[in-house]
């Protein structure tokens, strides 16, 4: 079940679930590199504590799901093993080009959490960084999610055509992540917004790069200053969710995309890396941007934060409802 909406100095924002601050992985080791997981065996049976791996040679699908998860977040955990992913996603090609077997045509990343993609990063450790002046960690975490989101933006450097399955609220850099796909399916009633300007903040992790190359500047920057959390249908008339499904039918309905567009799987393929070139996203653009995130990080009074941790409040108090 999505979750009630509840209000920070009287704007609507979903009554999300975290996990409390001490329970968080510090976010301050190095940034996830090349996992040696796949070298080490067959790329096609990866098995990772985060995310859940299944391969449909016969569809040529690549299924990874973030695991279950009572607190659905961001962590240095999750990306690695979404490192890991991208690095097996490439040996698998390279295999299939090489042997000419076992070949992928698409790659969709879901949740397996009932009712969320993912609540993107801990703002209570966003907040403490922030209050011991721990720029470094900040960076640190900053960075690895944009070498995520860059892999994801460009397909892991693949021919695949990528595709996002959110059936859930995806709020924050969980969003952003959905939006570094090829396509957005979404289910009728998720929910997904970028609640960072209610505290004095922007979506630092590629939501400006990809909202305005998918919906135009202008749209982009009024979804990212409302600050709003918008329904799947609203935001399927703006263009951004690229599918419609209706509840509970969101695998269903990447199937059926999958199916219908099969014949011009080449032809997609070709507008998706004409797209590349004609607009590119350079890596450099979203570590400017995220190094501005992180100065307006830094620059956050105390009453920012107090709303930043009120936030957190609302999510222990969803997390506790859900304990047995």
């Amino acid at each position: 079940m999505l979750s009630p909406l509840v209000k920070v100095d009287d704007h609507p924002f979903s009554d999300v679930q975290s996990v409390e601050y001490r329970e968080i992985p510090t976010p301050a080791a190095p940034a996830p590199k090349s996992s040696p997981g796949p070298a080490q065996g067959d790329p096609a049976n990866l098995l990772l504590p985060y995310i859940d791996v299944k391969l449909d040679f016969e569809q040529k699908i690549y299924w990874a799901a973030m695991r279950p998860s009572q607190h659905p977040m961001i962590t240095m955990e999750l990306l690695r093993d979404m490192m890991c992913v991208q690095e097996s996603v490439r040996a698998i090609m390279e295999e299939g080009n090489r042997e000419q077997c076992r070949h992928l045509e698409y790659f969709v990343a879901a949740s397996q959490t009932p009712g969320v993609y993912n609540f993107g990063g801990n703002l209570a450790y966003f907040a403490d960084c922030i209050r011991r002046r721990d720029y470094d960690g900040l960076r640190e975490y900053a960075y690895a999610c944009i070498d995520v989101v860059y892999g994801n933006a460009m397909a892991f450097h693949t021919p695949l055509i990528t595709i996002a399955l959110v059936q859930g609220d995806a709020l924050g850099g969980g969003f952003e992540c959905a939006l570094s796909f090829d396509v957005l399916v979404a289910e009728r009633s998720a929910k997904m917004g970028l609640p960072e300007v209610l505290f004095n903040l922007f979506p630092g992790m590629g939501a400006y790069s990809f909202l305005s190359r998918k919906i135009g500047m202008a749209a982009a920057e009024k979804l990212i200053m409302s600050g709003a959390v918008y329904s799947a249908e609203e935001l399927h008339r703006l263009g951004v969710v690229d599918v419609l499904a209706e509840d509970g039918q969101g695998e269903n309905a990447v199937r059926d995309y999958i199916a219908r567009n099969r014949r011009k799987h080449n032809a997609h393929k070709a507008i998706y890396r004409s797209k590349r070139r004609i607009n590119p996203l350079k890596y450099e653009e979203l570590r400017d941007v995220v190094d501005i995130w992180l100065d307006a990080a830094m620059n956050l009074g105390e009453q920012d934060l107090r709303k930043m941790l009120r936030l957190v409040s609302a999510q222990e108090r969803r997390t506790d409802r859900q304990e047995p």
